[in-house]
């Protein structure tokens, strides 16, 4: 194997090794403090600006539509909502039914998810700059093929 992690030319495949599911994590820690860096000062964590900028996006919208566009289960939907909803960035009302509800974000949730962006945006260019523009390019369409192909495979698993 080369140095990163490539099988060499010729017939020798190249064999997994370690676990992914810790070096997911591993980088994914890693990646999270970088943005934290940027992005707490404005008040945010990072997954409270991911939950604003959705609701920004797509809201108003139910909670199962958010959880599932999040690729959240319901209940960390719900506790990450919570905070929102007591800094007055969110807003729960009622849905279609008396059941159901939306989520909105108020004119406030909109003013720090445009704060929390700027910061974003400065840690995705430092993390481009440190990275290197080819490698993140790739990275994201790796993670984008992983994706398509887990999700394939689960729709395949649930009509059967």
């Amino acid at each position: 194997m080369h140095a990163h992690g490539t099988a060499k030319s010729g017939s020798q495949a190249a064999t997994p090794r370690g676990c992914t599911n810790l070096k997911l994590r591993q980088l994914s820690r890693a990646v999270t403090r970088h943005y934290d860096a940027y992005v707490a000062p404005t008040g945010l964590k990072n997954t409270q600006y991911s939950l604003l900028s959705h609701v920004v996006l797509l809201g108003p919208i139910k909670p199962s539509e958010l959880a599932a566009r999040m690729r959240l289960d319901a209940s960390t939907l719900t506790r990450n909502v919570q905070p929102l909803l007591a800094q007055g960035w969110l807003v729960q009302g009622p849905g279609e039914d008396a059941r159901s509800r939306l989520i909105e974000a108020t004119v406030a949730g909109r003013e720090k998810r445009a704060e929390g962006q700027r910061a974003w945006k400065q840690a995705q260019l430092a993390l481009n700059e440190r990275l290197g523009p080819a490698r993140v390019v790739a990275l994201h369409a790796m993670i984008d093929d992983c994706l398509a192909v887990l999700d394939a495979a689960d729709e395949n698993e649930e009509a059967s």
